[in-house]
């Protein structure tokens, strides 16, 4: 029995991941957690899951290295010296030591199949760009998942010697063109109705490639989320990007 502790639990992501714990026999849901309450009950976790802000998880996530605890982290906002931050606090000593870390922009299955294909289609076409769109309470821009899409891309176009996209564009208002993630254009809508969407546009001679995925529920990330609680703590590498290599991609 895997004891699970959930940091954010009264938010609308944490919610549901103590609702499909409870809801799974091989799992004990052992703390909830949100703001304002001590980080104390989770020592009795053996995996905590963070859906949280940009703004805490970092302390959350320390905390959590810092007492030995797995961590499967689901919060926005990890760009590379966020992860190398992590990397520092493992390479301690004592209980952190022992602390395996899993961050997923996305546990959407669909959502990681998506970046996949990108991944794999990228190079094969002249132009490619990124459309994100949520809910208009979503804190950060552009997504995890829209960020880390283009981060595969440009480097598998790096590595295929492909050139950057074509554009002209010499005069543009602030934010017209997106903004720029290692060459790639991301663009970011914020739309009441929405829950979480994206668009992978590749283009070339005389053709178009969309590669879409929606969520149309917070349930349809759950199956990743629990698929990582399993697998974190027998994990090879301390710090994992992505649950891509748990579906054998």
């Amino acid at each position: 029995m895997i004891k699970v502790g959930v940091l954010g639990a009264r938010g609308r992501m944490g919610a549901e991941v103590c609702r499909a714990v409870e809801g799974d026999d091989g799992m004990e849901l052992v703390a909830a957690v949100d703001q304002g309450d001590a980080l104390d009950a989770l020592t009795a976790a053996d995996v905590v899951v963070d859906f949280t802000h940009p703004g805490v998880v970092m302390d959350n996530l320390r905390w959590c290295v810092e007492h030995g605890l797995h961590a499967v982290v689901g919060t926005s906002g990890f760009d590379p010296s966020r992860l190398d931050a992590v990397r520092a606090w493992q390479a301690g000593t004592g209980e952190g030591a022992a602390a395996n870390v899993l961050v997923a922009p996305n546990f959407g299955i669909g959502a990681v199949l998506m970046m996949h294909f990108a991944e794999k289609a990228a190079p094969f076409f002249e132009s490619v760009e990124v459309v994100e769109l949520h809910h208009p309470k979503k804190v950060d821009a552009p997504s995890g998942t829209a960020y880390r899409t283009a981060e595969l891309i440009a480097a598998a176009r790096a590595e295929a010697g492909v050139p950057p996209s074509p554009d002209a564009t010499t005069t543009e208002l602030d934010g017209a063109r997106g903004t720029d993630v290692d060459g790639v254009r991301v663009h970011a809508v914020r739309l009441s109705g929405l829950i979480a969407h994206q668009e992978v546009l590749l283009g070339g001679h005389g053709e178009i490639f969309t590669i879409r995925h929606d969520s149309m529920n917070r349930e349809s990330f759950m199956p990743g989320v629990l698929l990582a609680v399993r697998r974190v703590g027998d994990l090879p590498d301390r710090l994992t990007v992505g649950i891509e290599s748990l579906l054998g991609l």
